[in-house]
């Protein structure tokens, strides 16, 4: 029994270094964040573990190529509850450690074996089986060996920080570009805001200071008739701001030097107009006027009737919001039928009658305006 335990540990002995000269397994680990499929060099040493795997891949690569080299490739994916997405994403972080190889070192797709979990973790294993050199590499080749690696590991360093300076460049571009977003969205916010505003002053000056005269009923005095002791009122009516309705009434009777000098008349005057314009200052209109009238300033008295009409126009100059002065001007056509007297004894004498027609201007004014409401 003893023999037989013996003869078992030495030939234990004697076998078991030649099985661990014949394959030994090398493991690489790359972290993942939760439910994201990038794989970022600065995240939990995979800086590191890249450029170990980027070198152990020089040193064997030929035989890598030849496939005597196997490299196992396991992605995990534990952070989805969808199993379905879970692979998925598993599958895309195995590629993208595979794609580090085959652009970095020129592997292809069939130096692979691929298998993807939705359980274990977030990460990715590499798994490269490498069997023992049988004997000792001579001193040149081992030099030759470590230059390489060396030379592999300053490229894969080098191949590290410029992705992690081009990580870093595309994170300050994304922060510029999110400030750029906000500071648009700010200027958006306050050309808003400040639309709101001006909107909201231009209606408190409509309603305080409307660019039209928005009143709806209107008294009327003709000064130049009040100037020539012939009073005279008149009233408006708005039905519209381009539209309005007028009728103006003038009446006088004076006599003088014992009843030899008079001058008295009556007028009506209905009006319809239409204000032009964004103020609605200007205006059209068309006029009616009928009245009688008897005149004795000299020695030849004249007592008769006057009708007529024709088109008026004017400006409205707003003085505040209750005043306004109506410069107007009406040319048309008037008929006169009057007879002529002399007073003899204060007594009217007739001495025939007269027609007369007139084509120019028939009426004239400035007038003062009272904005009722």
């Amino acid at each position: 029994m003893f023999k037989k335990l013996l003869m078992t540990l030495v030939l234990w002995a004697v076998v078991y270094p030649l099985v661990a000269q014949t394959q030994g397994d090398t493991i690489y680990h790359f972290r993942f964040e939760p439910g994201n499929d990038g794989l970022y060099t600065a995240y939990r040493n995979n800086g590191t573990e890249l450029t170990r795997l980027l070198s152990c891949v020089v040193q064997n690569k030929e035989a890598i190529l030849a496939g005597t080299i196997p490299i196992q490739v396991d992605g995990y994916c534990s952070s989805l509850h969808d199993e379905a997405a879970a692979r998925a994403i598993a599958r895309i972080r195995s590629n993208r450690v595979k794609s580090e190889l085959i652009t970095r070192q020129g592997l292809t797709e069939a130096c692979f074996t691929t298998r993807n979990h939705t359980s274990g973790g977030d990460y990715v294993t590499v798994r490269i089986a490498i069997p023992a050199q049988t004997s000792e590499a001579g001193p040149e080749q081992q030099a030759e060996a470590e230059k390489r690696a060396e030379q592999a590991r300053l490229e894969a360093e080098q191949q590290r920080l410029e992705a992690e300076q081009q990580r870093a460049e595309a994170e300050a571009q994304r922060a510029r570009l999110e400030a750029e977003k906000q500071r648009l969205e700010a200027e958006k916010q306050r050309l808003e805001a400040e639309k709101q505003r001006l909107e909201a002053e231009r209606q408190r000056a409509e309603a305080g200071h409307p660019e039209h005269d928005s009143y709806h009923l209107s008294l009327r005095a003709n000064l130049l008739r009040w100037a020539t002791l012939t009073p005279d009122l008149g009233i408006e009516w708005r039905i519209a701001p381009a539209w309005g309705l007028m009728v103006n009434g003038s009446w006088t009777s004076w006599t003088w030097d014992n009843n030899a000098r008079r001058y008295a008349l009556w007028e009506v005057a209905p009006e319809v107009r239409y204000y032009m314009g964004e103020k609605k200052a200007w205006y059209l209109g068309a006029m009616f006027k009928a009245g009688q009238f008897n005149y004795k300033l000299c020695g030849t008295g004249r007592q008769g009737d006057l009708m007529g009409g024709g088109i008026t126009g004017g400006y409205q100059l707003r003085l505040n919001r209750a005043l306004s002065l109506d410069f107007n001007l009406g040319l048309g056509y008037l008929n006169a039928d009057y007879e002529k007297y002399i007073t003899i004894n204060g007594v009217r004498v007739r001495r025939g009658n007269e027609t007369k027609e007139w084509w120019g201007p028939i009426n004239a004014g400035v007038t003062l305006v009272w904005k009722i409401f």
